[in-house]
């Protein structure tokens, strides 16, 4: 594990600290392997007022308390976790990162980085009180409720479309751009219930309880809405993964087989920075199978035929495989009744 203060060397570093880099941990560390999350902190999931669609996690729960938990699990089991952020990465005998206040060495890396929604300019209402991003999570939430989508490209008029599935009052504002979407779009937007609002938004209405109540425009109108979705894109943080020769898709996410191999060898991506639905369900899932075929690839047993000719058999003073550090902390972990 650590080495020392400011350079610290593992089996496995994830970089990211949210649902899918510390499933992964969670993996790497409980089937034997040294492993450290290096968390710089904030992300989607810590901005979440409440966790959905996620089985046996209360909606009461926030992101923050969803990952707080998550770090408790990760330091029982013995991964190390740090706050730092990783600004530069290359490749010599090991995986080589940089960070702000330590450098790090591992045998493989999972990139979990994520991505930034792209806001739009405001005035605006509050994150999560009004303003959202994901469509799965929280249309549920705006059921029979007047909504907005916000944005002028096709994402806009397909989430517009998708939203009458759950309200008959569906809203598109464009904030003064030209709709960027084709003319199939505009005709499937003509043949729905579906007003474009133009002009832009001048300001915000809250209610008592901070929840979005109404917009106000430009043009003097005002219009009510319990919330809605703000649909332009996202930037994918991508750069270690470019520096380390990942290959990336046009949208800017990084390219993955379904394990979260990417294109270079003992990197692998999860999360957010992959194709696929944002979710945390789908992050879990993700970080889950990463971690796996990390064990696959840095398991000591059984031994390989050919090490088994140049070495000999194993010897019984060899096994188990894991580390002492964690061997000792798995006895004490599961000594029950004591």
């Amino acid at each position: 594990m650590s080495t020392d203060e400011t350079h610290h060397e593992y089996e496995v570093v994830v970089v990211g600290g949210g649902p899918a880099g510390m499933t992964a941990a969670l993996y790497s560390t409980r089937l034997g392997h040294d492993t450290a999350v290096i968390n710089r902190g904030g992300g989607r999931a810590a901005m979440m007022q409440e966790v959905h669609n996620l089985l046996g996690v209360k909606e009461g729960t926030t992101g923050a308390e969803f990952l707080g938990i998550g770090q408790e699990q990760l330091d029982a089991y013995g991964c190390d976790i740090h706050r730092d952020m990783v600004t530069s990465c290359s490749r010599g005998d090991k995986l080589r990162l940089l960070g702000n206040s330590a450098t790090y060495a591992a045998d493989q890396v999972v990139l979990a980085t994520g991505f930034n929604d792209v806001r739009p300019d405001p005035p605006l209402p509050r994150t999560g009180r009004g303003l959202h991003y994901c469509l799965h999570c929280d249309a549920h939430m705006f059921v029979d409720e007047p909504v907005y989508v916000m944005g002028h490209a096709e994402s806009a008029a397909h989430v517009a479309g998708i939203m009458l599935n759950f309200t008959d009052e569906v809203d598109i504002l464009t904030r003064g751009h030209d709709p960027e979407w084709s003319a199939e779009t505009a005709e499937m937007l003509d043949g729905h219930p579906i007003d474009v609002v133009e002009e832009d938004v001048s300001g915000v209405q809250n209610g008592e309880d901070g929840w979005l109540k109404a917009l106000e425009f430009e043009d003097g109108t005002v219009r009510e809405y319990k919330g809605g979705f703000a649909m332009y894109g996202a930037e994918y943080n991508n750069g270690l993964a470019l520096e380390l020769g990942c290959e990336i898709n046009d949208d800017g996410s990084i390219v993955v087989d379904d394990h979260g191999r990417t294109s270079v060898d003992d990197v692998y991506a999860v999360g957010d920075c992959t194709p696929g639905h944002n979710q945390v369900p789908v992050a879990l899932g993700q970080g889950a199978k990463a971690g796996i075929d990390v064990h696959f690839q840095l398991r000591d047993f059984p031994r390989d035929p050919d090490l088994l000719d140049e070495q000999g058999p194993v010897r019984s003073e060899e096994v188990p495989g894991l580390p002492d550090e964690l061997l000792e902390q798995a006895v004490d972990f599961h000594t029950y009744g004591e």
